[in-house]
């Protein structure tokens, strides 16, 4: 099993500023098995030849794809790329208006992505019989925060996985995994979804979706 984690919005505070977020939304892609991967892979490639490097003149190719940089026919088009079966998202999204101030500390936000992360993880459905469960995250936190995040999550997974089923966390920049740039284009449309009420990718989408919750909402 494979599942790769994207997170889109922020954990600041000061909603006076105009670029900070009014919430922070985790999202999981869950492929299970490599033959899913593989058509992720290809997917994203095929995407990126076909639809966004398609000019000979360009100087800079694209490297990657990502939700807020692709127009929606170029997301309709990879989705038509996808496998109908084998791949599920979940996710959560944080309305930081209800937030304690304890949990807007620098160390209290690193607690609270821990915390959304393995509450999302816990809605999945690990099975019985797989070997390995590899966790690959964007790669956006310095060496420290790799440290905590790996060995909060390996604890806390360590009772939902089975017995011999081995845990992989693996921190990449996106443009390294077609995995990474996947969930980037979903967690972008549930962002969108949430923040500005266009729904439009989402919907092209929303039948896989297997769990969706907004954490601490409006009372």
């Amino acid at each position: 099993m494979f599942i790769y984690l994207d997170e889109s919005g922020d954990l600041g505070f000061d909603f006076d500023k105009a670029k900070t977020s009014r919430y922070f939304v985790i999202t999981l892609l869950v492929c299970c098995d490599k033959s899913t991967q593989d058509e992720f892979r290809r997917a994203v490639s095929r995407t990126l030849k076909n639809k966004l490097n398609r000019s000979k003149n360009k100087t800079r190719p694209v490297q990657e794809i990502k939700g807020t940089a692709t127009t929606m026919a170029v997301k309709r088009y990879f989705y038509r790329q996808l496998p109908e079966d084998g791949w599920d998202i979940y996710s959560v999204t944080l309305n930081k208006a209800r937030v304690d101030d304890h949990l807007r500390t620098r160390t209290g936000k690193k607690k609270l992505y821990n915390f959304l992360a393995r509450f999302i993880l816990e809605q999945v459905k690990f099975p019985e019989d797989a070997p390995r469960v590899s966790l690959v995250v964007d790669r956006c936190k310095n060496k420290e925060e790799i440290k905590d995040f790996n060995q909060y999550l390996a604890n806390q997974l360590e009772a939902l996985l089975p017995l011999n089923t081995k845990l992989d966390i693996d921190h990449l920049a996106s443009h390294e995994s077609a995995g990474l740039q996947s969930v980037d284009m979903f967690c972008w449309g549930i962002a969108r979804k949430d923040d500005s009420g266009d729904g439009e990718w989402y919907q092209v989408y929303r039948g896989k979706v297997r769990f969706e919750t907004i954490y601490l909402p409006q009372k």
